[in-house]
This record gives C-alpha cells, structure tokens and sequence, in this order.
C-alpha cells in the first residue's frame, strides 16, 4: 500500500486524496465488461461517506429546487465538487495501472491489454470540462442514445442513491461514427450493466461511439438476477470533454 501511495504523490502530489488510502477505504476495484470494447464499471468508486458528500454538494447547488427542474449542465469552470470528482477518477484509473498487471502491456500472443483509458485521454487538461447532473424520481429514466458527436471520447458517469440497470444496444449500421481501432464483435441485443450507489462507468473506444445506452426504470421493467429492484431518486452526474473547435 505504501508503494502505491508513492506512487500516486509522484504523480498527483501532495494534495492527492492518496492520504485517505487505507483498509476501511479500499483501493477501487474494476471490472471489464466484456461484451463491449472500451466499457468499464467500478463499483466501489466512492464510499457510503463520499457518496453522502458528493449528493450534498449537487442539492446545495440549488439547481433542482423547483419539482419542474431535474437536470443541470456546466461548461467549462466546473464547481470544486465535479473537480475533486474527475481527479478521483483520474487517480482510480492510474491506480488500476499499478494494482494490478500493466494494463497497457503486450500479451504474449502480440496483442495489448484492456484499457481503461488510453493515456492520451487520462492525461488531457482538464480531464473534463462539462458536467451534466440528472435528478430522477422512481419510474423516470433515459432512453436509448449515444452520445453528442461536440463531446470527445472518454465519459465518465457516477451513479447515486438509488441502484438501477443501463442496459447498453449496438448502434446499427451506418448510425454513427466510427471509431479508429473498431474490432468485429458479434451483435447484441442487449448488454445489462447494474449500476448501484457509488459506482462509476466509464465510456471510450466502441463503448462510447458504437453503443447506446438506456435506463428504463418504469415499474416491473428494472430486474437484475431475477429480483426487481426498489427504485427510489437517482442522481446522475456524467462529466465529458467538448471537442475543441479550430
């Protein structure tokens, strides 16, 4: 654990939340989904007590104290909270890099492994510099969509408070662009993805060109391993970069 705190001070300093890395706050822990390239969730992203801090930070901003109001944008500036949110998650996928194998490294049949991000993303400045904040009553979700073509790749979305399923379709033929780097996958009908308080997805490559996602939270509709699950206020907070325009 010491190696890894060195580790993120060399590259974060001193200010890098890798103080508070301890047994009863656990390094991140990632998992691939595999049926889509450049798809990512990390379950344990944040902490009951960060989870609690973070919704605070989004009510206090008085964007949804109106019942008509429930979602809010922010370009550019963002507020310290969705500041501190991207350099977590700047953090949570280096750290990645050195818990577990290189996950840039070669394989031994000549090919590279999964990445997270590629590093040309993870190091942009600013990570991202827009912020979308949705607020969602029970029964009220998303339909399917791929994101605006303005945003460049590499997305970052944080669930909270309530759990619920984002089921993700391939975008047909044609239907948008293509990224470099596309590998042939069999079509899919649907790939569920449980989202549950704290967790974070993350979008680049095929994942966030070549695939929409949806959360349909109408009544009888979220089931996840047989059992529907209890849908109460959602908030979502998706963080992007604009496309920078010459």
């Amino acid at each position: 654990m010491e190696n890894h705190k060195e580790l993120l001070r060399e590259v974060f300093g001193e200010s890098s939340d890798s103080e508070d890395l301890d047994p009863q706050n656990p390094i991140p822990s990632w998992e691939q989904i595999k049926e889509i390239n450049g798809l990512w969730l990390c379950r344990g992203f944040l902490s009951p007590q960060h989870q609690s801090s973070v919704v605070s930070a989004v009510l206090n901003e008085g964007w949804f104290n109106e019942d008509s109001h429930n979602q809010a944008m922010r370009f550019g500036d963002l507020p310290a909270w969705a500041i501190e949110l991207s350099s977590s998650i700047r953090e949570a996928v280096f750290l990645e890099d050195h818990v577990s194998e290189p996950i840039n490294s070669v394989t031994s049949n000549g090919g590279t492994k999964p990445c997270i991000l590629p590093s040309n993303l993870l190091w942009r400045e600013p990570l991202f510099d827009q912020l979308i904040v949705n607020l969602y009553h029970p029964g009220e979700g998303i339909c399917a969509h791929v994101d605006l073509m303005r945003f460049e790749d590499g997305i970052g979305i944080v669930s909270l408070e309530s759990s619920c399923v984002m089921h993700f379709t391939r975008v047909e033929e044609g239907g948008s662009d293509i990224v470099e780097h596309r590998e042939n996958h069999p079509l899919t009908t649907k790939v569920p993805v449980l989202l549950t308080p704290g967790s974070l997805v993350i979008m680049s490559r095929e994942a966030r060109y070549l695939w929409k996602h949806e959360i349909n939270r109408k009544p009888g509709l979220q089931m996840w391993e047989g059992q529907e699950l209890m849908q109460n206020r959602r908030i979502s907070i998706t963080l992007r970069k604009l496309c920078q325009v010459d």
